[in-house]
């Protein structure tokens, strides 16, 4: 065996040694990016699951005062628990696209209904001034606000994840590891972008 066989051998070696460390450090990126989101969206479920629990409060605080509106109570508890088992499946399987969308569309019915009944409950004077209430609304917004931190905080991982996913050489890493493209979670109706208002 020559010197120079020798040579290409350790050389050939060495290249394919450094080829398999890149594809093993794209193959953890990719892991550490998948978690991220799902650490991300982990935050978006902990304030949902507190806007789930102050939703049915505030309903029972509103009972005494809108008796004549129990269609739209109704609704509100309805349109919370959908929210809220599609919450828990979105929660169960963050990267999984169908369950995000659910969720979105939950969501969105969620704030519809929330509005209308905000709307409705300005109508009610003692309502408005109930210390009960404004102590629910005042915690009520201040979820929606971190709601909102966190969906924005989940969707530039979810960004960072699929274009790690998309990008060559990643995409093939990741069509080899099976690491799907997520979906990002948004409100489907531009007039709902926003938080749910709760001003008395």
């Amino acid at each position: 065996m020559g010197s120079g066989l020798i040579v290409a051998i350790v050389v050939g070696g060495a290249i394919c040694l450094m080829l398999l460390m890149y594809a093993v450090s794209l193959f953890n990126n990719l892991v550490a990016l998948k978690n991220r989101f799902q650490n991300a969206f982990a935050q978006i479920d902990v304030q949902l699951k507190r806007r789930y629990e102050l939703i049915p409060n505030l309903v029972e605080v509103a009972k005494g005062f809108m008796k004549h509106e129990r269609e739209t109570l109704e609704a509100v508890i309805s349109a919370r628990n959908a929210a809220h088992s599609a919450g828990q499946a979105a929660a169960a399987h963050p990267g999984d696209p169908t369950a995000i969308r659910n969720l979105s569309t939950a969501e969105t019915a969620l704030a519809g209904t929330m509005t209308k009944f905000l709307g409705l409950a300005e109508a009610y004077p003692d309502l408005k001034a109930n210390q009960n209430m404004l102590s629910l609304q005042e915690e009520l917004t201040s979820t929606e606000n971190k709601i909102s931190f966190a969906r924005q905080a989940f969707n530039d991982a979810v960004t960072s994840y699929n274009i790690a996913c998309e990008s060559f050489p990643g995409n093939v890493i990741a069509g080899f590891g099976q690491f799907e493209k997520a979906e990002l979670l948004e409100i489907s109706a531009p007039a709902e972008r926003e938080p749910v208002k709760v001003q008395f």
